[in-house]
């Protein structure tokens, strides 16, 4: 069934290759991923792939450098190999966040990553929740942009009381929230972060003990679900989770939100966590891969994937 197809996986998040692969029912692509004595990224097959449908899963999380230029050079090595397709999974996007030229003489990064993905040679990508739709529009191959909060609220509805509400961090994910809480059935608040709203930004909706949800496509510093969950107790929330697709959590991140009034984050598997998030008690990881290897499916196969949606 899938003598045509072949998966090959990155060094930033091997345990995810390995549960997409469990869930096809193959084994991963050989091949000899490692660094030259002098840094640079040393990439050789280890199979034949000429005429095959090849997928290279590999998140550009931190290094972020070292991991982006890893997932270009074995693109390169299979387009050389002389690859029927090249499928590029990228489970979180980096320099997503440097999508728009907000002022003067800043680069459009997200464009760059785009562009040297194509010059490199893939012919699609596959990725989840970029931090922002236009980035779509800067591939002139296919895209096919999953959303990581199906899984997250497919975990989340059968331990609904009914009665919680999701709160959108900022007005950039609002859009992503309302999404979210439609999906739950849930209602929803937002976060007005303008000036003269006191010592924390204000909730523009009903949190009084309520059971607050608050839904972001990342957590980095953890900064702003923490002003958004000091906001959502101040206004009387009883308790406070955190549902974000990408745990990148830099820094002192983990320990901030060990300390921190958040009863819970729940993420996915799109990036690995560190030894001290999984440490931590107050953070849960859900799987994406159950829903990444039906879209290899239904992309090898050539199915559409929009119903996937609808059924997770």
């Amino acid at each position: 069934m899938w003598s045509r197809l072949t998966l090959f996986a990155g060094n930033s998040n091997p345990v995810l290759a390995e549960k997409v692969c469990s869930q096809l029912g193959i084994g991963p692509g050989k091949a000899l991923i490692t660094r030259f004595s002098d840094g640079e990224v040393r990439v050789e097959l280890g199979e034949n792939v000429r005429g095959k449908d090849t997928y290279v899963l590999q998140s550009t999380c931190p290094p972020v450098n070292e991991n982006l230029m890893e997932l270009l050079v074995i693109i390169d090595a299979l387009k050389r190999a002389s690859a029927r397709r090249i499928n590029a999974i990228i489970p979180y996007y980096g320099y997503g966040r440097q999508d728009q030229k907000e002022k003067p003489r800043v680069p459009l990064s997200a464009r760059v990553v785009a562009d040297l993905l194509s010059v490199a040679g893939a012919d699609r990508v596959i990725t989840i929740d970029l931090h922002a739709d236009q980035i779509q529009g800067f591939f002139d191959i296919p895209v096919d942009h999953l959303f990581g909060t199906i899984v997250l609220s497919s975990a989340l509805k059968d331990k609904l009381r009914g009665d919680e509400i999701v709160v959108a961090p900022d007005s950039g994910g609002a859009e992503r929230a309302r999404s979210f809480a439609s999906r739950l059935k849930l209602d929803l608040a937002l976060t007005d972060y303008r000036e003269g709203n006191g010592a924390y930004p204000k909730i523009v909706g009903n949190v009084k003990r309520k059971k607050v949800i608050i839904l972001d496509d990342l957590i980095d510093t953890g900064r702003t679900v923490l002003r958004t969950t000091n906001a959502a107790k101040a206004a009387g929330a009883e308790t406070v989770e955190v549902c974000a697709v990408h745990p990148v959590l830099s820094g002192a991140s983990v320990e901030r939100i060990e300390s921190s009034l958040i009863s819970k984050l729940m993420v996915t598997d799109t990036i690995p966590l560190s030894e001290s998030a999984r440490a931590c008690n107050k953070i849960r990881t859900v799987s994406i891969a159950p829903m990444l290897a039906e879209v290899i499916k239904r992309v090898h196969f050539e199915e559409p994937i929009s119903s996937i949606f609808n059924e997770i």
